[in-house]
């Protein structure tokens, strides 16, 4: 599943290539609700967390969820595509040209449209992490109101805590603070607590601007790199799979000892 900061990215370029502009062509073969007609022209586009969505002027707002296997591509007209055109979740072509293809995301639907729930989803979202501006105080007590017997590196991965973080950033924001992510959150200290939300926004709004992903010199810290040598202290990194549904995490069991 994509991170906050690459949703933020795609957003931020989609809107830059798409903003302003109207449309001669929508296709979206899943959707059931008539789609915006030709001359509707594009408000905006915005990330939310992990979500994306698409303004229209007619008021309509389109809601993309990548999940595991979704992106956003941008192409020419014309250009050849480097995903097949059954994989096209969502066909948005502008008048000069400009192509924007959603491949094999699971969630594309209308907001207005009855039954769907991403409205209800989006409003439940913690502070967006990518923002500058981002209530990491409002974070905290929403971390504070979890199921004290859940884990850490479980918790941190909750978008109604705060959105953005993803399976990358838990991992490498827990190896960070020096904590390990199997911590229940009863055995986390509210210092320990802002210093990891703190972290993670700070990775996040790091990587807005970069092509890959850093979160220490290198590259990355923890993640992806079971049986290899820890950058600050040699140790084997290890891996396990965590929460449900169970996703892998990555630590240092000297760096990150259990509390």
């Amino acid at each position: 599943m994509p991170e906050g900061d690459t949703i933020h990215r795609t957003a931020r370029t989609l809107n830059l290539v798409l903003a302003g502009r109207a449309i001669v062509r929508f296709e979206a073969p899943r959707l059931v609700a008539t789609g915006p007609t030709a001359g509707t022209v594009v408000r905006a586009v915005e990330a939310r967390g992990k979500h994306l969505l698409v303004h229209f002027d007619d008021g309509r707002v389109l809601h993309t969820h990548m999940r595991m296997s979704g992106s956003w591509h941008v192409y020419r007209r014309g250009e050849p595509w480097r995903r097949g055109r059954g994989a096209a979740r969502v066909v948005l072509e502008t008048a000069d040209g400009t192509v924007a293809v959603c491949f094999a995301a699971p969630v594309v639907e209308w907001l207005r449209d009855p039954g769907s729930r991403g409205g209800a989803v989006l409003a439940q979202l913690g502070p967006d992490l990518c923002r500058a501006d981002a209530d990491l105080e409002e974070a905290a007590r929403r971390l504070a109101r979890l199921d004290p017997a859940v884990e850490i590196g479980t918790a941190l991965l909750d978008q109604r805590v705060a959105s953005g973080v993803g399976n990358v950033y838990k991992s490498e924001v827990c190896f960070a603070c020096r904590v390990d992510p199997s911590t229940p959150l009863s055995l986390v200290d509210t210092a320990t607590r802002h210093a990891l939300l703190d972290t993670a926004a700070r990775m996040l709004r790091a990587n807005l601007d970069r092509a890959h992903r850093e979160t220490t010199l290198g590259g990355l810290a923890v993640y992806g790199r079971t049986g290899r040598p820890c950058r600050r202290c040699g140790t084997t990194i290890r891996r396990r799979r965590q929460g449900i549904p169970a996703r892998s995490t990555y630590w240092c069991p000297t760096c990150q000892p259990p509390a």
